[in-house]
């Protein structure tokens, strides 16, 4: 399985958010509107959010449920959020792209390990920040495959 599972329609771009939650939220209803969640993911990607921040470092966050959000789960999906002026995630740490993701199974630690691979450069996160297209988003995630 590749990343051909973020498209275009994944992606929002320049996004004003003002709080964690709201970021978290607005992440989780694109994965909603997009069909691969029940509304019910979003509530436990906040439980997760309480246990331990998803901040990755590097101006990123990839939202995603519990273990128990599994079940509230229809497909694997990938949800993409740019904030270019950032959103505030706790103990001054400040985030720009939100990942959101939804695995099928154990699918989601694949789609984690690409994640992580493009998230790693800085360079491929500022190019990603700063992205005026949602197919300059796509390319870089594709660049990896």
């Amino acid at each position: 399985m590749s990343l051909s599972i973020l498209t275009k329609e994944n992606v929002l771009l320049n996004q004003e958010v003002d709080t964690k939650e709201n970021a978290i939220k607005m992440t989780g209803e694109l994965l909603v509107e997009r069909g691969y969640v029940e509304p019910s993911y979003i509530d436990r990607m906040l439980e997760r959010e309480e246990l331990t921040s998803t901040y990755m470092g590097n101006f990123v966050a990839i939202p995603h449920g519990t273990e128990e959000g599994k079940s509230s789960v229809k497909e694997s999906g990938i949800a993409i959020i740019q904030v270019p002026n950032g959103v505030e995630f706790g103990e001054g740490n400040v985030v720009k792209l939100l990942i959101g993701i939804a695995g099928k199974g154990d699918e989601h630690l694949e789609i984690l390990s690409q994640i992580a691979i493009v998230c790693s450069e800085e360079e491929n996160v500022e190019k990603i920040v700063a992205a005026q297209s949602t197919e300059e988003i796509l390319e870089i995630f594709e660049e990896v495959n």
